[in-house]
Parts: structure tokens; C-alpha cells; sequence
């Protein structure tokens, strides 16, 4: 794919997307572009093995084929409806010539958590690197409009299950280790229809400086993504469609990133041979926004 290609990302107005939550990345259009034709793999990530929970799809996805590419067999866990978008993760992660796994389950679950890593450890033979990155997100149009339910829902999949995946995956993390966690734009900026997801996101960002504190002394490294609007199934599948259409248009380049876009910062601090010295940071991703408050 040429360079002129990749650069011509889509842009809105989208289509209507005919799909609900948690949405299904193969029923989108335009599909996501997960598959970074212009990354070249060097070999960062040689036999480490890797869980990426959300790697169904959208950022997940990227990030879980761009680790195959630089060598790492990686184990997705993800909702069981998504097994059919799961499995064609499944598929690229093998096309790069790495395992994959796939784990069904809901991370708002300690034990299910505990599961996912026992399991990765038992079929790939151990674990270097944990992303966080699986997250529930539901606009409401008023304050008012948000329920206790949907509330603590929101809480249990984005902070309580990246703090439940990390409790389970650092006894069997060595030294070298990383966790890369993924933010948003929307914890440091606030949204007015996402006061919920905001929270989770601000929690996760200082969740991700502290755990760096904590985890030094056992050499395992903390780092946070932090993107603006990104095409995946998480926002069509609850947008409206006028909303859907115009998704990414303020940023400065007027469009929403594409997963392949985002995907090889969590290479980076996954990587000791780009981020050795780094632990604690959080990377924005904003398609020329320069400012976050």
C-alpha cells in the first residue's frame, strides 16, 4: 500500500453504522484499519507473550497484531458476543506467524481475570506484558439520564477491571515487564454526555502513574495511551447516527485516528529497546491538538 494511501484515512461524514453495543468491528462502514502496511517489524517483542484484554477489535486489535508482527504470541480476551470479530484477530495474529488465543469473559470479574492469566501463562508458558485496554462507554443526554447502574457498570469494566487484570498478571510478570494502559482524551478534558467513561479515564490515568511507583522496584514498567476520537466499534455502536457522522470531525487533521494509528505507541512501551527509562507517563494521541485542557 502506498504512502499516499495510507495517509488518505477516511473522514466524515460517515454512513449510518447498523451496528449496537458492544458492536461488531465487521459490520462497520468503513471498517477500522488495524493493519499498519507501512509498519515493519524488528523483532522489539521477540517470544514475549502478551495479554491484550478488548482485543476483539478497534485498539485492541491493532495493537494485538502489531505485537505478533514484532514477535510476540499474544492471548486476547474478550466479550463472548464478540468471538466473531475475535477470531479474525486470531487470524492476523497467526498471519504475523505468532499464537493467539482467544479468552471469552468480562474482566469486571476478578476470577475471571485470574482465569484469563492462568490460562495465558498454561498455553503460551508465560507473560511479559498486560494491556488494559477493554472499556464500556454509554452517551446520555443529562446528568439526570445517568443511572446508578450504568454508573457502577462503567466503574466495574474500566477501573475495577484494569486494576483486577493487573492484580492477577504481576506475580507472574519478571522483571522487563510492562503494562500499558489506555486512556482517553476524555479523562483529562471531561465530556458532557461521558461523565461516567471521563471518570473511569481520569481514574485509570493516575491509576497508571501510581502502579509505576509501586511496580519499580520489581522492574516492571507502567505507561498510559491516552487518544482522542478513534474509528472503532465503541462509539457508532452507541452514537446516534448524526453524531456517528460527524465523529472526529474537530480534531485538527478533521478526522477520527484509525486504530493503526494508535497501535504502535503501546509497541513502544511495551518495548525495553524504545522505553527502558520511561514508567509513568501518559502519551496523548490528538491529531494535532497541541492542548489538553
Amino acid at each position: 500500500m502506498s504512502r499516499t494511501k495510507i495517509e488518505n484515512q477516511p473522514k466524515p461524514p460517515f454512513p449510518e453504522q447498523p451496528i449496537e453495543p458492544p458492536g461488531l468491528e465487521s459490520r462497520m462502514d468503513p471498517e477500522p484499519r488495524y493493519e499498519a502496511p507501512l509498519y515493519r517489524g524488528s523483532d522489539k517483542l521477540l517470544d514475549q507473550v502478551a495479554i491484550v484484554t478488548g482485543g476483539d477489535s478497534g485498539i485492541g486489535r491493532a495493537v494485538a497484531v502489531l505485537f505478533a508482527r514484532e514477535g510476540a504470541d499474544v492471548a486476547i480476551v474478550h466479550l463472548a458476543e464478540e468471538e466473531e470479530d475475535a477470531r479474525e484477530t486470531i487470524r492476523s495474529i497467526e498471519k504475523e506467524g505468532r499464537r493467539g488465543i482467544s479468552i471469552p469473559g468480562d474482566v469486571s470479574s476478578f476470577e475471571f481475570c485470574k482465569r484469563a492469566v492462568e490460562r495465558t501463562v498454561s498455553e503460551l508458558g508465560r507473560l511479559d506484558i498486560l494491556v488494559n485496554n477493554a472499556a464500556y462507554q454509554n452517551h446520555v443526554d443529562s446528568f439526570d439520564d445517568l443511572s446508578l447502574e450504568q454508573w457502577d457498570h462503567t466503574f466495574r469494566v474500566n477501573i475495577y477491571g484494569y486494576f483486577y487484570m493487573s492484580k492477577a498478571a504481576v506475580p507472574h510478570m519478571r522483571d522487563g515487564g510492562a503494562i500499558v494502559n489506555c486512556g482517553s482524551i476524555a479523562g483529562m478534558r471531561g465530556s458532557k454526555g461521558l461523565v461516567d467513561y471521563s471518570a473511569t479515564k481520569g481514574a485509570i490515568h493516575a491509576f497508571s502513574k501510581s502502579l509505576a511507583q509501586s511496580l519499580l522496584d520489581r522492574g516492571i514498567r507502567v505507561n498510559c495511551v491516552a487518544p482522542g476520537p478513534v474509528w472503532t466499534p465503541l462509539n457508532p455502536a452507541e452514537l446516534d447516527p448524526g453524531k456517528t457522522a460527524e465523529f472526529g470531525k474537530k480534531t485538527p487533521l478533521g478526522r477520527p485516528a484509525q486504530p493503526e494509528e494508535i497501535s504502535p505507541a503501546f509497541v513502544f512501551f511495551a518495548s525495553k529497546a524504545d522505553s527502558s527509562f520511561i514508567t509513568g507517563e501518559i502519551m496523548t494521541i490528538l491529531g494535532g491538538e497541541t492542548r489538553v485542557g
